[in-house]
């Protein structure tokens, strides 16, 4: 498949060669992933992914009571990154619990929230898997598990280096396109980091 243009009224019929959103050329799904079985699979790691942080958040924010009891919920005066925060252990406790505030649960909540309506969306996946990087990075060196015994599987690995990866191939990779809204959003803009 070749380039589609996003505003083909400014250029006539003639068709820009390279990607440059400048000259309002986008790149889709179908150029970047040519099986359609494999888009749809990383269409689904998307939408997985995409609730694996819009959970939390509801459940933190009106404290559901799986990870969060009703008393504990942001609504009623929760303080859900602090917590976590306060009880950091490792070589970085120390930093997390000096940096713990209420600056912090507001912008762990709007992470939460951010990353999981852009990845169900398909739009603004590069923001989206950026963000979700650094707040993965440091909710892994909260809990560091490396030194610590009996209480994880792996010393050095765990799901927040899956997930980080994971939401950097479906952005990658331009999963939106397919069961969301990615290819509408390119079309307004372009191939940037809010692709």
């Amino acid at each position: 498949m070749g380039t589609i243009p996003r505003d083909t009224h400014a250029q006539g019929t003639a068709q820009a060669t390279a990607h440059d959103p400048t000259k309002g050329v986008v790149t889709f799904q179908e150029e970047v992933v040519r099986s359609a079985v494999a888009r749809r699979l990383l269409a689904g790691l998307r939408i997985v992914l995409g609730f694996t942080f819009l959970w939390p958040f509801i459940d933190k924010m009106f404290g559901l009571g799986y990870m969060t009891p009703s008393a504990r919920a942001w609504i009623h005066g929760g303080t859900p990154a602090q917590g976590f925060m306060k009880g950091a252990e490792g070589p970085f406790a120390s930093f997390f619990k000096n940096i713990a505030g209420p600056w912090a649960d507001w912008l762990f909540m709007a992470g939460l929230l951010g990353i999981g309506v852009a990845l169900l969306a398909g739009a603004g996946l590069k923001l989206a898997a950026w963000s979700a990087a650094l707040l993965l990075a440091l909710m892994y060196l909260a809990e560091f598990p490396l030194g610590t015994t009996g209480a994880y599987t792996n010393p050095l690995i765990d799901s927040h280096w899956i997930e980080a990866f994971g939401i950097a191939v479906v952005a990658a990779t331009l999963s939106g396109d397919t069961w969301g809204l990615g290819k509408w959003w390119g079309r307004h803009v372009g191939n940037g980091i809010l692709r």
